[in-house]
């Protein structure tokens, strides 16, 4: 074995080498013409039917409107049914032609049942599902009084996406569509403060990675990471300590304190619609978040630093 070990470590330096100075240039040129290509010839969504949860604010109100525009049918599914009504309202104006508003609760597995059946038996298909529905959580792991409490950010970020792709695979299936899941950056980034929040959206990525391999060629998967975009989380809604869901103005201070600009729910979520209809795999918003990726990975000393940093000299909301 020890033999096999260094002739090991006398093969894989040279050949890393090669793969970087001369195979690496060609797959970034094969990207680049597969990226043109995927431009001049993106989805067309007229006719076509989109179920979006958390569709009635932020991202996923932005996401409907987006969608109505280019012609699809819509599914809007929310707790709120007058916000839902209202959103479906302006959809209709912008161009959807059938908007079915449906009320329910992503985390109790029967409803979503209820709704992906509801949606196929009104339309007869279903071609983009959009897993947009989450709460969020911005406590120190040590300063939760209940650590029972946050369940909630478990239940409906992570198995709130995962119940209606149950439901809805079949059916993706015979249109050969997609699922689009809003994941977040705190999915892959140290985010103080947010460990609960971030394990949730971090679980979202590493199962739609891997139900992407299951479920290929028939329907295709688009993971979203947004940053700070303007919603009802980045105004100070979450679950708070007491595991309830209020407005925490302290948070909103304190998001807002990094200094870090807010991204229009609006623009964001263009974004995601032409990311997703021109087939990309992953949709970083604001793209200038990329940056923070690469920096994750190369000098993750400097990340923690900055993590430790913030987490020390950012009050803690009430």
């Amino acid at each position: 074995m020890e033999l096999i070990q260094n002739l090991l470590n006398l093969v894989i330096p040279p050949i890393t080498v090669v793969f970087i100075f001369l195979i690496l240039p060609f797959l970034f040129v094969f990207k680049f013409i597969n990226f043109i290509f995927r431009n001049l010839f993106p989805e067309k969504m007229r006719g076509k039917v989109v179920l979006i949860t958390g569709a009635s604010s932020g991202i996923g109100e932005y996401l409907a409107y987006e969608y109505a525009k280019k012609g699809a049918y819509l599914v809007l599914v929310a707790r709120r049914e007058d916000s839902l009504t209202t959103v479906a309202e302006r959809a209709r104006h912008l161009g959807s032609p059938d908007v079915l508003v449906i009320p329910a609760d992503v985390s109790i597995v029967d409803q979503c049942k209820r709704f992906i059946d509801e949606a196929v038996n009104h339309f007869g298909r279903l071609d983009h599902l959009v897993c947009n529905a989450g709460i969020g959580s911005y406590c120190a792991f040590e300063d939760m009084p209940d650590v029972t409490k946050f369940l909630p950010v478990m239940d409906v970020n992570f198995w709130g996406s995962i119940y209606p792709t149950y439901f809805a695979i079949p059916h993706l299936k015979k249109c050969r569509g997609k699922i689009i899941v809003n994941a977040s950056v705190a999915g892959w980034m140290v985010a103080p403060r947010g460990s609960i929040y971030g394990a949730s959206k971090a679980a979202l990525i590493h199962f739609y990675d891997n139900l992407r391999i299951e479920v290929a060629p028939e329907i295709a998967i688009v993971v979203i990471s947004p940053g700070f975009v303007e919603s009802e989380i980045t105004q100070g809604k979450l679950l708070t300590k007491k595991g309830e869901v209020e407005v925490d103005g302290g948070v909103k201070n304190v998001l807002r304190g990094t200094g870090i600009p807010f991204e229009s729910a609006g623009d964001c979520a263009k974004a995601i619609v032409t990311g997703a209809c021109r087939g990309d795999k992953y949709i970083t918003e604001p793209w200038l978040y990329n940056m923070l990726y690469l920096l994750r990975i190369f000098c993750p000393e400097l990340v923690e630093w900055i993590s430790r940093l913030q987490y020390h000299t950012m009050p803690s909301p009430t």
